[in-house]
């Protein structure tokens, strides 16, 4: 345990109020700075969030970002990025930044073949490439990133409870051996908690994850195709059974209603390309729901997309503007799509933060899905 030992003095978590119904606020300090949660992550797969500078996201109040070890281990390369003095300096981002361990980009690939040694797959190339619980560790290392995810393999939506059974026995196994790999005390580990929509294996998963005394812990494998009710009977389950002093991550969730569940069930992190991916295509997010800024109605729409909304696309551009650039193929329609979709999540996370300091957060949440779902 005495890497584990050593991170807390770069590491911490501290929760600072809870709300009636268990949703949580906290803070998490890493070597890059403070991170308020709940958090939403803005996903920047290859070292960049699609269409924005560091500075975009500097000033839509994002705290922290997700960047992948598969993609960057294929392109340019962990030990290039560590040249350049990690991954902080080379995308030209100074804040905290935390890296999946590359398990569900490979689990999703329909060639690979699962073996106890890693999981191997062809790159672009067609060159075989075996990532396994150790080269995830180095790369993560090689990267430099505040928060490291352990290698486990994502499991697929439907598996039977014998599968999943084995395959959580394998994830465990292969966590020991990123703990054994595990060598920078400037860099937080979380372990991953599997088991499909099995009930107990999930509690045994939790068990046998945080007997390691991880940094933190993560909640894998949903929003990969169950379905949003199952979804939340399985965070509902799982949460409160994870450690109070520690933070809660749930990978990949990104709708925003969906969000609301997981912070009503005390989760204090999660991800998604949910809204750089709708912004690309012309979908904001707004109070009101969704805009689908490429419909003719918005051609002589000289409003902001959100009238209260104090990012910088909505502080300097009319609806009819933005209509105007997806329509002429520009991109800065995607650049400024993409700003304000991103500053309207964070702003959701800051304003879930003032509920829940002011035990009224399931009033907020009925409040915004009336709008937002109406």
């Amino acid at each position: 345990m005495q890497i584990q030992e050593a991170v807390k003095e770069n590491f911490q978590f501290k929760l600072e109020h809870v709300d009636p119904c268990g949703a949580r606020v906290g803070k998490i300090t890493t070597p890059h700075g403070e991170i308020e949660t709940p958090v939403f992550m803005p996903v920047g797969t290859h070292g960049t969030v699609k269409a924005l500078k560091p500075e975009d996201l500097k000033e839509g109040n994002s705290q922290i970002i997700l960047s992948n070890t598969y993609h960057l281990l294929l392109s340019p390369g962990p030990s290039l990025i560590k040249k350049a003095g990690g991954l902080h300096k080379f995308m030209n981002w100074d804040g905290p930044i935390l890296t999946d361990s590359g398990g569900f980009q490979v689990f999703s690939l329909q060639k690979k073949s699962i073996q106890e040694e890693g999981a191997e797959f062809k790159d672009q190339k067609g060159s075989k490439i075996m990532l396994s619980p150790e080269t995830s560790i180095k790369v993560q290392e090689d990267l430099g990133t505040d928060i490291m995810m352990a290698f486990d393999e994502c499991i697929p939506y439907p598996a039977t409870e014998e599968y999943v059974k084995d395959s959580i026995d394998r994830t465990h196994r292969w966590l020991d051996r990123c703990i054994e790999t595990w060598t920078n005390p400037k860099q937080a580990l979380f372990g991953i908690i599997q088991g499909s929509y099995y009930k107990n294996l999930r509690k045994k998963c939790v068990k046998e994850v945080v007997a390691r005394d991880l940094p933190g812990y993560a909640i894998g494998g949903v929003s990969v195709g169950e379905g949003p009710e199952l979804m939340e009977e399985i965070v509902s389950y799982t949460a409160p059974l994870m450690p109070e002093d520690k933070p809660r991550y749930v990978m990949g969730v990104g709708n925003p209603e969906d969000l609301l569940m997981i912070w009503e069930n005390g989760i204090d992190m999660s991800d998604c390309i949910i809204p750089t991916k709708f912004a690309r295509g012309g979908t904001l997010f707004t109070n009101r729901g969704k805009i689908r800024i490429k419909h003719k109605n918005y051609k002589r729409d000289f409003f902001p997309i959100e009238p209260n909304c104090a990012c910088y696309t909505c502080k300097n551009y009319s609806r009819a503007y933005l209509k105007h650039l997806f329509d002429s193929n520009e991109i800065l329609g995607t650049i400024l799509a993409t700003i304000h979709n991103v500053a309207f999540y964070n702003d959701l996370a800051s304003r879930a933060r003032k509920a829940i300091r002011n035990d009224s957060f399931l009033k907020f949440k009925k409040e915004f899905l009336e709008g937002y779902l109406k």
